[in-house]
C-alpha cells in the first residue's frame, strides 16, 4: 500500500475505537462559524482560498514549552466530515439559513489543505501547529473543533509530562512513575478518554480509566478502594480475600483505619504469608495523611518485616508541586497515582490556542493578512508559514518562523534576532535545520499515516532530549529562542505602517 492507502487504512482503524466509534460530530462547531460561513455564501466568496494558522500565545503552568497533542482526533473529524439530513433539518428549523445554503451543506466535503507538527512535538509560543489553506468556507467551520482537540490534549500532555519529570527526581527509587487515576474528577467522559491518552503522550505508564485503556493500547492499573476494605469484618479479611482474588498482582490499600497501627502491619502479615506460600506481595498504596512521614515509617516496617521488595505506592491529590515537595522530605514512594490536578490540570485549565487568518486570495495573488491590537502579544505573524527548527550538534538552539517561499542553505551561517527586541542578535553555523509542520491532507485527501499512542510518547522523549535542562526546568524556564526570519519581520512591519498610514 502506498502512504495514502496506509493513512486511510490506519483512520478507518482508529473509527472504529470505542471512543470514536457511532459519532457525528459535524455540528460540533460554534454558530457564528455557520453563520460566517452563509454571508460568504449569499457573497458569492465561500470559495476564496485562505490560510489559517492554530497557534498559542502563552506556555501554560509556568512550563517553558507544550507538547502538541490532539491531531489524531483532529484527523478523524475531518475525514468523517459531512452534514446529515437531521442535521439539516436541525439547521433547517433554526430559520436563519435559506435552502440553496442547505443544499450546498448538503454535499459539503473538506477539500482543504491541512499541515501540522506531528503529535508529541514540543512546541513554543506563536509558533503554527496547524496551517489550514482552502475555501473559506470550509476553512471557517472547522475551526471550533479543532481548537478544542488540540488544546485540551496538549494541555494535559504537558501538564503531565511536568509530572512525570518531578517524579523521575527520585534519586531513591529512579524507577520512579506515574499512573494517571482522573476519571472521577474529569469534566466528562471526552475529556476522562482524550486526557487519559494525553497523559500517556506526556509519559504517565498507565491509566485507571478501562475505556481509554481498551481504546489506546495503554496499559491499566488499579486495586481497590476504601468501601472495599469497609465491607469486610475486618482489614486482614479485606486484604486476605484481595490476595486470593489476585495472586499474582497484589497491592493492599492501608490508609483506611490506620496506616501505621492497622493496614502497614495486617499487610506486613499477608505479606509473610504469600512469601511463604512462594509469592509476593507487589505493594501497598497510602491514599491519605502525611505520605512523607508514613512512606518512610511504612518502607521501614517492611524491610524490618523481610519485605524490601515491595513497592509503596501514593496519591491524595498530587501534582509535580507536592512530589517534588514529598521528595525533597525523603519520601520513600516508589509510584505516584495522579488524579484531579492532572486530568483537569487544575492550575491552568485552559491553554489558549487561537486560529488566525493569515492570508487570503486576492485575484490570483494569495495576500498576507494581519491582525492588530492595542495588546502587542496579540498582533499575528502574517502570511503563509512554515516553522524550521535548528539544531547544533544534536541540540535544538532556535526555531524559525519563516514564510512558506523562503529557502535556507544550513551550510550558510544565518543571524537569528529577537522579533521585539531586534539588538538581541546571533549568528548560528554548522547547523542542521528540520521543517516541522508536516501535510496531513493536501487537496482534502488525507496523505498522513497516524501513529500509535505509544510511538508519540517515544517521539516525546526524543524531542525533550534535544532541549537543554534550562528550557525544560519548572521553575523560571529559560526562554526558548523563536524568532521570525527577516523577510517576515520585514512584511509584518510594512504591513502595520502601511495600516497606521
Amino acid at each position: 500500500m502506498d502512504i495514502k492507502e496506509r493513512a486511510r487504512a490506519r483512520v478507518e482503524e482508529i473509527g472504529a475505537l470505542p471512543v470514536y466509534r457511532d459519532r457525528h460530530l459535524t455540528l460540533l462547531t460554534d454558530l457564528y462559524q455557520l453563520t460566517m460561513m452563509y454571508g460568504h455564501f449569499r457573497a458569492g466568496r465561500h470559495e476564496t482560498r485562505v490560510v489559517f494558522d492554530l497557534f498559542y500565545r502563552k506556555n501554560p503552568c509556568g512550563n517553558g514549552y507544550v507538547i502538541a497533542a490532539g491531531l489524531e482526533q483532529v484527523v478523524w473529524y475531518i475525514y468523517n466530515l459531512a452534514f446529515s439530513e437531521d442535521d439539516l433539518a436541525y439547521l433547517r428549523s433554526l430559520g436563519m439559513f435559506s435552502e440553496d445554503f442547505l443544499s450546498y451543506l448538503r454535499h459539503f466535503r473538506f477539500r482543504g489543505d491541512v499541515y501540522a507538527v506531528p503529535e508529541g512535538t514540543v512546541v513554543f509560543p506563536n509558533e503554527p501547529i496547524l496551517r489550514v489553506e482552502g475555501p473559506i468556507a470550509e476553512v471557517q467551520l472547522i475551526e471550533s473543533a479543532v481548537l478544542a482537540f488540540i488544546n485540551h490534549q496538549s494541555l494535559i500532555a504537558t501538564k503531565a509530562r511536568r509530572i512525570v519529570e518531578a517524579a523521575r527526581t527520585n534519586v531513591r527509587h529512579p524507577g520512579s512513575t506515574v499512573i494517571e487515576m482522573g476519571l472521577r474528577r474529569s469534566q466528562n467522559a471526552d475529556a476522562a478518554v482524550f486526557g487519559a491518552r494525553a497523559a500517556f503522550i506526556g509519559g504517565c505508564v498507565a491509566t485507571s480509566n478501562v475505556l481509554a485503556a481498551q481504546s489506546y493500547n495503554i496499559p491499566v492499573a488499579g486495586t481497590q478502594a476504601h468501601s472495599w476494605i469497609q465491607s469486610f469484618p475486618s482489614e486482614y479479611e479485606a486484604f486476605q480475600a484481595y490476595r486470593a482474588a489476585f495472586p499474582d498482582n497484589t497491592v493492599l490499600l492501608v490508609d483506611t483505619y490506620d496506616v501505621l497501627r492497622s493496614g502497614v502491619p495486617n499487610a506486613i502479615r499477608v505479606g509473610l504469608e504469600m512469601k511463604a506460600a512462594g509469592q509476593s506481595l507487589k505493594a501497598i498504596r497510602i491514599d491519605s495523611g502525611d505520605l512523607a512521614y508514613l512512606s518512610k515509617r511504612a518502607r521501614q516496617m517492611l524491610n524490618d518485616a523481610g519485605l524490601a521488595d515491595v513497592q509503596i505506592i501514593a496519591s491524595s491529590d498530587l501534582d509535580e508541586y507536592t512530589i517534588r515537595d514529598l521528595l525533597t522530605q525523603g519520601a520513600e514512594i516508589d509510584a505516584w497515582g495522579v488524579g484531579t490536578r492532572l486530568i483537569t490540570s487544575e492550575d491552568c485549565p485552559s491553554l489558549g490556542c487561537v486560529y488566525k487568518l493569515v492570508a487570503q486570495q486576492f485575484g490570483d495573488r494569495m495576500e498576507p493578512r494581519i491582525k492588530i491590537s492595542e495588546n502587542p502579544n496579540k498582533i499575528t505573524n502574517p502570511g503563509k508559514k512554515k516553522v524550521l527548527r535548528l539544531y547544533v550538534n544534536g541540540s535544538a538552539t532556535a526555531d524559525l518562523i519563516a514564510l512558506d517561499e523562503e529557502v535556507y542553505d544550513p551550510s550558510e551561517p544565518l543571524e537569528l534576532f529577537h522579533p521585539i527586541h531586534t539588538y538581541k542578535r546571533k549568528v548560528v553555523q554548522n547547523y542542521e535545520m528540520e521543517e516541522l509542520l508536516r501535510p496531513v491532507f493536501v487537496g482534502g485527501e488525507l496523505v498522513y499515516e497516524l501513529p500509535t499512542v505509544q510511538e508519540i510518547q517515544a517521539r516525546v522523549e526524543t524531542q525533550l532530549s534535544a532541549f537543554s535542562s534550562e528550557v525544560r526546568r519548572h521553575l523560571n524556564p529559560h526562554e526558548y529562542h523563536v524568532d521570525l526570519s527577516k523577510p517576515l519581520w520585514d512584511l509584518k512591519q510594512r504591513l502595520l505602517h502601511e495600516w497606521r498610514r
